[in-house]
């Protein structure tokens, strides 16, 4: 099933938080791409740094609610605290989309319900993946060409 992840840092050595959860990662799922780093203006919650941001594409049989905890599990080593809703954050990973699963469960809904509004998936995803859809709201290509309007 193909995966896709969204990463975020804006504490500490960002890159190497990103590039530490992208090997962890890799040995759970089989990691075919990873876009490149982008810095971004955090969205919503309070004021804090930019974040450096990227989408990785995974092949992956396994359950979507046990990869989410795997991928808590990694944040939680990277020093991931949860105090404030949007807050910063050493690492931030979210399960963007399982391949074309719905699921709306309390701790997991796939795709991932603002996906489609935020251009720090978006971009990096496209990158790497020029054909993409997300599930429900279309082409990538065509999501971030409306919100750059």
């Amino acid at each position: 099933m193909k995966v896709v992840i969204a990463l975020g840092s804006n504490i500490g050595d960002t890159n190497s938080h990103l590039h530490h959860a992208i090997a962890e990662l890799a040995k759970h799922i089989d990691v075919k791409a990873v876009s490149s780093f982008y810095k971004t203006a955090p969205v919503g919650g309070p004021a804090q740094d930019d974040y450096l941001n990227a989408v990785l594409i995974a092949q992956s049989e396994m359950d979507p609610l046990d990869l989410l905890v795997i991928m808590q599990e990694i944040e939680t080593l990277a020093g991931r605290t949860r105090e404030v809703h949007w807050g910063p954050r050493t690492l931030d990973l979210d399960l963007i989309a399982f391949g074309d699963h719905k699921i709306n469960e309390p701790h997991l809904e796939l795709p991932h319900p603002r996906a489609h509004e935020r251009t720090f998936v978006l971009e990096p995803w496209l990158e790497i993946d020029p054909e993409a859809e997300l599930t429900g709201h279309g082409s990538i290509a065509d999501l971030l060409a409306e919100l750059r309007r």
